[in-house]
């Protein structure tokens, strides 16, 4: 369990850091403005800030299902095999 447990926080720590990172470049317009959750405003943006605002949204879905992943599937999956295996003999 404390494997599964550092994997899924490993998931969703580079997952909210890189996350995070690429929010305060895109969506932070000022000092004081609103932090991490405004509003991205690019009029014409080139190829690399539409991949970085695809690396944005990559990295939160990581983050999201990578934590879910080894904190609630896995865990789901391995008591459902061990009671199955138990059942059975």
């Amino acid at each position: 369990m404390a494997d599964e447990f550092i994997k899924g926080f490993g998931c969703l720590m580079v997952g909210g850091l890189g996350w995070m990172t690429i929010a305060g470049w895109y969506r932070t317009p000022s000092f004081e403005g609103a932090q991490l959750i405004g509003e991205v405003t690019i009029e014409e943006p080139t190829v690399f800030d539409t991949i970085a605002l695809g690396l944005m949204d990559a990295f939160f879905w990581f983050a999201v299902i990578g934590a879910l992943t080894f904190w609630v599937l896995l865990p789901l999956v391995s008591n459902a095999r061990s009671y199955m295996n138990d059942r059975s003999a």
